[in-house]
């Protein structure tokens, strides 16, 4: 993908293509995870892309100033109550991660954030978090926030916890190192910082690093929280933000962007290694370029169509395909008249010979995410392509006429439609990222290889289950009977291999043994409904590990009876943390003084559940209505 010693610059410029890539050229994005406004998880988020959800907030006056907002910036005609807010972005599991309670109060939301984004990314792609020291790097970015401002400036912080220990909870330059410390993560470590393309440079980066044998996992995103309350902002004519606190990119009418919260993670392999071990690929990335404007442009902030187009030849021809095969381009697309008619030209030379190709942009549909928008578009093109859907820029009322008239080789999707691709051709997509001072970045992604999957008759697996409290046990356990209800439900075996060997323990415990996809689905219902089941079961070996297991003990499960059990993406861990606020300018601190009197990380129930099921449909169950920590 980037290990030519060859010229990219020189070979984009000729309109030669290097040659298209192997295996072992190529990377893979086997997890993801993020929150996004009106979407706690990816699921939610795809739900309300495929929907046509615009998911902008609008605010009350009441909402406003119950968040701080000045009366007298209210009735300022400009301001506008809108935009991308995340819910519960001030909650936080500060003992999962090895904070007290006031290192949390002080913890920057943005790394609170980053730091279970990371974890679920990880789950998602079927690894433990803690998973001893892997050799796993962390490309990240962050937004400048009001909380690290407030924290500095206010000496009660310090006066507890040390002036010192308040800058590595809040500083930015952190937040890679952070989710490195606690995760136990020895590869590279890098914050990375391109405005408003940040997460889209971290996922070059992380790949550039996969390729040269830097690490052998990463984790690539970016986050972005410059306020976790409610408020708006001020229009001016002629300026970025929108009238209106709608984003409307390639609309004739388009009038600025509207800014948003939000947070996304990708986890990254080598293909190869990726195929070899059996992880679940979402989608492959075949190519990626970083560039900058140079002098070559009106101003700072100015775009730079000609250095756009070559940022994009330079990502396809690092991939050794024709652009012309893209079936979709995911653009930056602000909503903002000047940027959005440059974007058009460069992407109209560098695809010149593609057929109505789509394009569109999510921020018309959570706003702009800053150092977190170019994962969101990443996230949201993957899941395209997972699904085979191509989802609607929303708000846009008219296109712009060059989008009609047949001009560009473009059309912008406007609903939801299959994503139909040319025989024998997989689906292939671009995504941009720009960022202000002239940072641009193109990724080529192409959907997964298809996995062919054979079906085994059925055999007894153990599905161990664990979390921090009861409440968060029975959440897993229906998230988990959920999956396996839907007639898409993975192989039970490959959801036994995942959950044992890629989720950390805790102390609350739950067990189920099954050799069929329906049984297990039941037992964990009744797990998820706190009833304790008792049966025989004709396999003692797994019996008495499963017993072991929910009594706290570490236990080796054994290999898979089939070396090739794939991992399979399943639901994540249901943090339940507590709001610990979010800093402001000018406003008293959380007390972390009294926080810190309570001296310590939140304490965890540690009383176990258990649910096991035989492993024949003949046995016997005795089924009795258990209190939570009832032990069997």
């Amino acid at each position: 993908m980037m290990t030519s010693t060859r010229s990219l610059q020189t070979c984009a410029e000729a309109g030669e293509l290097l040659p298209a890539h192997t295996d072992t050229e190529a990377v893979a994005i086997i997890g993801m995870s993020g929150r996004f406004p009106g979407a706690p998880d990816i699921d939610a988020f795809w739900n309300n892309l495929r929907e046509g959800t615009c998911s902008l907030s609008d605010f009350t006056e009441r909402d406003l100033l119950a968040d701080g907002v000045a009366p007298e910036e209210l009735r300022n005609p400009l301001y506008v109550p809108a935009k991308g807010h995340l819910d519960g972005a001030d909650r936080f599991e500060p003992g999962l991660f090895g904070f007290n309670q006031a290192e949390a109060a002080v913890l920057d939301p943005q790394h609170r954030l980053l730091l279970e984004t990371a974890w679920s990314a990880l789950e998602d792609a079927g690894y433990a978090p803690r998973g001893g020291n892997r050799r796993a790097g962390v490309y990240v970015g962050g937004s400048p926030t009001e909380h690290e401002l407030a924290a500095l400036s206010d000496p009660a912080h310090a006066s507890v916890l040390g002036t010192a220990q308040v800058r590595f909870l809040t500083g930015r330059e952190f937040l890679a190192s952070w989710v490195s410390y606690r995760l136990g993560l020895t590869g590279p470590s890098m914050t990375v910082q391109t405005a408003c393309s940040t997460s889209l440079t971290a996922l070059h980066l992380a790949a550039q690093a996969l390729l040269l044998g830097e690490c052998d996992t990463a984790l690539a995103g970016g986050v972005s929280l410059v306020s976790a309350r409610k408020h708006g902002y001020l229009h001016h004519k002629g300026g970025t933000l929108s009238a209106d606190g709608r984003c409307r990119p390639f609309d004739a009418d388009a009038d600025g962007t509207v800014p948003g919260n939000g947070v996304g993670i990708v986890v990254l392999r080598r293909l190869e290694d990726a195929l070899a071990d059996g992880d679940p690929v979402r989608a492959v990335l075949r190519g990626s370029a970083v560039t900058n404007d140079g002098a070559a442009k009106t101003g700072f902030t100015a775009p730079s169509p000609d250095q756009q187009t070559a940022t994009i030849l330079e990502a396809w021809g690092a991939a050794g395909l024709d652009p012309a095969t893209a079936g979709y381009i995911e653009m930056h697309g602000t909503g903002t008249e000047r940027s959005d008619r440059a974007e058009l030209a460069a992407a109209a030379a560098a695809f010149a010979d593609a057929q109505r190709c789509g394009i569109g942009s999510v921020k018309s549909s959570i706003g702009h995410l800053d150092a977190a928008a170019g994962v969101a578009s990443l996230i949201k093109t993957v899941l395209m392509l997972q699904n085979g859907d191509l989802t609607a820029t929303v708000n846009v009322r008219r296109p712009q006429p060059e989008l009609l008239d047949g001009s560009l080789p473009f059309r912008l999707i406007e609903r939801t439609e299959p994503w139909v691709s040319a025989t024998g051709t997989p689906r292939r997509a671009g995504v941009t990222s720009l960022g202000i001072g002239g940072t641009n970045v193109h990724v080529v992604l192409e959907e997964a290889p298809i996995r062919l999957t054979t079906v085994d008759a059925p055999r007894v697996e153990v599905l161990p289950l664990s979390a921090g409290t009861a409440a968060q046990l029975r959440t897993m356990a229906n998230s988990l009977a959920e999956t396996l209800h839907r007639p898409d439900a993975p192989p039970l075996a490959a959801v036994g291999h995942t959950l044992r060997t890629g989720r950390s323990p805790f102390p609350v415990r739950g067990c189920v043994v099954a050799s069929r996809t329906e049984n297990a689905a039941s037992a964990l219902g009744e797990l998820a409904a706190g009833t304790v089941i008792t049966t025989d079961t004709g396999a003692d070996e797994l019996a008495a590990l499963s017993q072991a297991w929910v009594r706290g003990n570490d236990v080796t499960w054994p290999a898979p009876l089939d070396e090739e059990t794939p991992r399979v993406h399943l639901p994540t861990y249901p943090f339940a943390g507590k709001s610990h606020g979010a800093l402001r300018p000018g406003t008293p601190g959380r007390a972390p003084a009294a926080a810190a009197a309570a001296d310590g990380v939140e304490a965890r129930v540690t009383e176990p559940l258990c649910t096991t099921l035989g492993a024949e449909p003949a046995d016997t169950l005795e089924t009795s209505a258990s209190p939570p920590g009832t032990a069997q």
